[in-house]
């Protein structure tokens, strides 16, 4: 039996039942497709996810005041003038101190203390215990890349004039009932008026300032004292490529007698995160993809086993016209082959139109590796051989007398 005699064979027998074998093809087509639409996505994903990293995170260093853990003794890690220090380096968007404020009353403790340590509207009424209060310079709100509702933010001058004005989340503007600036609203924090300049609408760092509210550094200190030990940090935002140069240089341009006082910390290698994410979104949806292929496999070894227990007549007659028993299960592995890959083939299509659907609707840029598209149909026919191996030794052990009398 010759090679094309062989694939003639095997898709006559496909035809011969057209809907049988196509039920049978879709166990494949659902698992190669599934497989092709997991690496792609997860492929359009990392590319994704290195486009966010680079926009934000790969911006943003924080630098932290360790002074108490290396001396005892020692003071505030940041110096007074640390904004210009750290403006002093290449590479510096924004910059800036910033602290939860310890405030005076019973259990104060910067994080909206009740009696006087509480916020409340400056009216006395709709009062806010729970809302903390963060002392931040100007460049440490600028570095949290806000989004204000209303009014503006504070700035160098309301720092240098210890001016009481604060800048509120708008989750406290709306337990305070504060809906507009136009009244020129006030609230009072630890029993002092503040002015409300402006309202958040949202941050893209420091999510916890739409809970807080945010005063001038230098208010803070004049009115509540300086921060406790190892509670000030400094937010950076860099130019990009400049966070791991920045963060290497920062505790010296802070403080050049003492940079152990000061911990750096830079953000995070993307090729990490990548690969992290990426593993765990492959992993998972392998999985499924896996088991999608057993089904398929599952799928055509029962149907072509079948096909072998209602064709033991035809067996037997080729048999009995001179075929052995490796042309039969040759062309009984044939058919299994072609089905396994004809899925691969239609499954492959479906999971790069998948991905790229996908990708369109969620304006993303579609990434499907090229061995993917290559190796995928070859997954569906080594399914397909592999499902077809037991019914093809199946039917070359029928015996063409027994094979006829039935």
């Amino acid at each position: 039996m010759t090679v094309r005699d062989l694939f003639g064979e095997a898709f006559a027998g496909i035809l011969r039942r057209p809907g049988r074998a196509a039920l049978t093809a879709l166990g494949t087509v659902l698992g190669v497709g599934s497989l092709v639409a997991v690496l792609g996505l997860t492929a359009t994903l990392a590319a994704r996810i290195d486009g966010r990293f680079d926009a934000l995170t790969a911006t943003e260093v924080t630098v932290e005041d360790v002074a108490v853990q290396r001396d005892g003794f020692a003071g505030p890690g940041f110096p007074a003038d640390a904004e210009r220090r750290i403006g002093a380096l290449a590479g510096i968007r924004d910059a800036g101190v910033w602290w939860p404020v310890r405030l005076p009353g019973p259990g104060g403790d910067g994080a909206g203390a009740t009696g006087t340590g509480g916020v409340d509207a400056g009216d006395g009424a709709g009062g806010d215990p729970g809302a903390p209060v963060l002392a931040a310079s100007p460049g440490a709100v600028r570095a949290t890349v806000p989004r204000l509702r209303e009014g503006r933010l504070y700035d160098g001058f309301a720092e240098r004039t210890r001016q009481r004005v604060a800048v509120i989340g708008p989750g406290v503007a709306d337990r305070l009932g504060i809906t507009t600036l136009a009244a020129r609203p006030a609230v009072r924090i630890g029993g002092e008026p503040f002015l409300v300049a402006g309202i958040l609408a949202d941050v893209r760092r420091q999510p916890d300032a739409l809970l807080s509210v945010l005063v001038p550094r230098s208010t803070a200190e004049e009115l509540w004292g300086p921060p406790t030990p190892g509670s000030a940090r400094m937010l950076i935002a860099t130019e990009l490529g400049a966070a791991r140069q920045v963060a290497a240089l920062a505790p010296v341009a802070l403080r050049p007698d003492h940079p152990e006082y000061l911990r750096a910390v830079p953000p995070p290698d993307p090729r990490a995160l990548r690969t992290t994410v990426t593993s765990d979104l492959g992993a998972l949806f392998l999985l499924l993809a896996s088991v999608c292929l057993v089904i398929g496999a599952v799928g055509i070894a029962n149907t072509t086993l079948v096909a072998v227990l209602e064709r033991r007549a035809e067996i037997g007659l080729r048999r009995a016209l001179g075929a052995r028993g490796r042309h039969v299960a040759a062309q009984f592995l044939a058919e299994s082959g072609v089905l396994g890959a004809l899925g691969g083939l239609v499954g492959t299509s479906v999971g790069v139109v998948t991905v790229v659907l996908v990708a369109v609707v969620r304006s993303w840029t579609p990434v499907v590796p090229g061995y993917v598209v290559g190796l995928a149909p070859l997954v569906g026919l080594g399914v397909g051989l592999l499902a077809g191996v037991h019914p093809a030794v199946r039917a070359a052990r029928v015996a063409p007398a027994e094979a006829l009398r039935r």
